[in-house]
């Protein structure tokens, strides 16, 4: 099985390969690893103990920030690594100030993680959620590195709990702890024999989302042109989304739409101005060139840059948030946390929040432009169940606060 492992690993290198000669993001996937493992060489310090902090991409960021944070603050003794698997996470938080050093992860073959590792040396490595990368766990136990996994979440479908799971099962006893979201993750684990290395902590992004909301920005522009009006925050869409929102928005004379999407190049600008045709819609870039009275008549205003999206939520009366018709939503947190209800797409059930608000009626899955038409016509005819189901989605996330403190509780063995 270890074999085969690998063999994907090269197979999936040439095909990325293949595919950065036409694809970007692929092209940035290859051009950051591109001499990766000289230039962390070339630049690590060992100055310091370092803590190595790996994620996935922007998501998985968020759920670490909090502990780097903490890291940052109360253990200046150490240097912080950083690294991502994805182009998105990486190009988007290549300057984050509070790390050292900042990488792309190479990828994860036997020579690479002993490379990697010989070079970094952590006195610890935190992964976050989903990242299991057999030769780099292999190695790290190997070397009694101190490894831990934050926020994990399992499902019974996963290959863990499948009769041809052993290597990855394996993988999960290299961790030194694994702090889990959930009660049923827990059970899952130990039908497998992972018992003792166990953790329920909750999920670090429910104090991130906290953070933000405590510091949001303030934007003048989207506050004139929301005024008072009904207001959806349209955040992380994709096509199939804001084909929805184009087509019920226009029923719907004094509601008012932020839109932010999930990609914001040139082509996908031209083609939601394409999708929105007979709305009177303002980019965000604009504003600074338009009067106050031309951004109160626009109907649409579409948020064309990235890292504003955290703040803005605050702005809506109602959060439709993207993703549902394709691999999967995106932060719905970002938006619960400022207290207003939630809706997406019907593929969410792989997200333990979405699931529990669905449940306790503060977001709604919709499967059609018919459906999202009946819940928008609901939530502006009576303010009252918008803002019961608002309470609903901010008490939640309040319920949901201290994951950050118990995970550095068990690492660093202090109380707080």
């Amino acid at each position: 099985m270890r074999f085969l492992y690998n063999i994907v690993i090269g197979i999936y290198g040439v095909l990325i390969s293949f595919a950065s000669l036409f694809n970007h993001k692929a092209g940035l996937f290859c051009k950051g690893r591109k001499g990766l493992l000289e230039r962390i060489a070339g630049e690590i310090s060992h100055s310091k103990p370092i803590i190595w902090f790996h994620c996935s991409s922007v998501g998985e960021f968020e759920q670490a920030r909090p502990l780097i944070e903490w890291y940052r603050e109360n253990r200046k003794e150490y240097s912080i690594l950083l690294t991502f698997f994805s182009p998105s996470g990486y190009e988007m938080r290549k300057n984050y100030p509070l790390a050292d050093w900042i990488y792309y992860l190479p990828m994860d073959t036997s020579r690479n993680a002993r490379r990697f590792l010989d070079t970094v040396s952590p006195a610890k490595a935190i992964f976050i959620k989903y990242e299991f990368w057999y030769n780099y766990l292999t190695q790290l136990k190997k070397k009694g590195i101190e490894t831990y996994i934050v926020s994990a979440i399992f499902r019974k479908d996963q290959v863990f709990f499948k009769p041809y799971g052993g290597l990855f099962k394996k993988m999960l006893k290299s961790f030194t702890a694994l702090f889990v979201q959930d009660d049923l993750s827990l059970q899952l684990l130990k039908e497998i024999g992972i018992t003792s290395n166990v953790a329920i902590c909750g999920d670090t992004r429910f104090d991130r989302v906290n953070q933000i909301t405590a510091a949001s920005k303030e934007f003048p522009a989207i506050s004139k042109f929301s005024g008072n009006s009904f207001t959806i925050l349209a955040g992380s869409t994709w096509p199939p989304d804001e084909e929805i929102l184009a087509a019920s928005v226009k029923n719907f004379s004094k509601v008012k739409l932020v839109i932010a999407p999930h990609e914001i190049h040139k082509e996908h600008i031209s083609k939601i101005m394409e999708i929105f045709k007979g709305y009177n819609v303002v980019k965000f870039s604009d504003c600074g060139e338009i009067d106050d009275a031309a951004l109160q008549q626009a109907n649409v205003l579409l948020i064309d840059c990235m890292g504003i999206l955290s703040s803005i939520y605050r702005y809506g009366s109602f959060a439709y948030i993207g993703g549902g018709f394709g691999v999967g939503i995106h932060n719905i947190l970002e938006a619960a946390t400022y207290g207003i209800p939630v809706a997406f797409g019907p593929k969410y059930q792989k997200f333990k929040e979405a699931r529990d608000l669905v449940a306790r009626q503060g977001a709604t899955s919709v499967r059609s432009q018919e459906e999202f038409y009946s819940l928008l016509d609901k939530l502006v005819k009576n303010r009252n169940v918008a803002e019961e189901r608002g309470k609903i989605c901010f008490n939640y996330v309040q319920e949901n606060l201290g994951a950050t403190k118990k995970i550095i509780s068990i690492i660093e063995n202090i109380s707080f």
